[in-house]
């Protein structure tokens, strides 16, 4: 593990492991405004919304078209956090990379809203895309990309630390999340049950790793060492014969999508070609 990668985890647990330490923490956390970050000014030319089911979807288009097809992109935030200025980041690079539009559905995020708002935004939205899209997403994003995936045909799918169990019963998550500097399972349960709504725990719309995963395109699966996802994204693995896992000793959640680190910055160039390669 690189030294940048230890300054990551040390600034992460200073600034974002107290948000899901504790059910309490993670109320007070439901309770604060959510304001989502805008995208970049080198992108703002490129950028369109419209509405889909009561919800704004935001279209990235490449500076030079490449051919047909579509990345969708769902932005993580444990299913009550606005997109961030990372996720932007990321959709840029996937429009730069792949040559073609990058769809960015801003989800109803809980308590106000459950998965099934979600799903039937997803549903609505594919069913207008032109030509072959890819999914891709991170961390409850990639978890709801993942249940999308599954009642419909993308060519594709990146996860980034997915979120695949909502009641996170994997018995390997405790001694990870001794080592995960930013995520707690106390916390996130609490947001998982206001997700899930009217869902069972297992309804494969709120935990894909439940569903019948036969049948998926090829999947690339990215993951750091010192990530509670890690359990059941090593799981998804060995129950998806579709999936490649990329696991990165030593690193904390989302990795490619962070800065300045080697290994955030190698997973994000291959994250990038995995993409365009599929959409090329």
């Amino acid at each position: 593990m690189s030294w940048q990668m230890h300054v990551i985890a040390g600034f992460v647990r200073l600034t974002r492991h107290r948000r899901y330490a504790t059910a309490d923490n993670a109320r007070a956390y439901l309770a604060e405004p959510k304001r989502p970050a805008q995208p970049p000014a080198g992108i703002q030319e490129r950028l369109s919304t419209r509405e889909v089911e009561g919800f704004p979807v935001h279209t990235v288009e490449p500076e030079t078209a490449k051919g047909p097809g579509s990345t969708v992109y769902l932005h993580g935030g444990g299913y009550v956090g606005a997109i961030a200025t990372q996720h932007w980041e990321l959709v840029a690079d996937i429009a730069a990379a792949t040559g073609r539009p990058v769809h960015v559905p801003r989800y109803g995020l809980a308590p106000q809203h459950t998965a099934r708002d979600a799903h039937a935004l997803l549903a609505a939205l594919l069913t207008e895309l032109d030509g072959p899209y890819y999914l891709a997403g991170d961390s409850a994003g990639a978890g709801l990309a993942l249940a999308a995936a599954l009642n419909a045909e993308p060519i594709g799918l990146t996860l980034v630390a997915p979120w695949l169990d909502i009641a996170l019963t994997n018995p390997e998550i405790p001694a990870l999340e001794r080592r995960d500097p930013w995520l707690s399972a106390a916390g996130l349960k609490l947001c998982g049950e206001l997700w899930r709504g009217d869902l069972a725990p297992d309804d494969p719309l709120v935990s894909p790793l439940f569903g019948d995963l036969a049948a998926l395109p090829p999947t690339h699966l990215y993951v750091g060492g010192r990530d509670i996802a890690l359990a059941d994204c090593r799981l998804l693995r060995d129950r998806a014969p579709a999936v490649t896992l990329h696991e990165e000793p030593g690193a904390v959640h989302d990795y490619p999508l962070l800065p300045f680190a080697p290994e955030c910055l190698a997973g994000r160039r291959t994250l990038l070609r995995n993409i365009a390669a599929a959409l090329g």
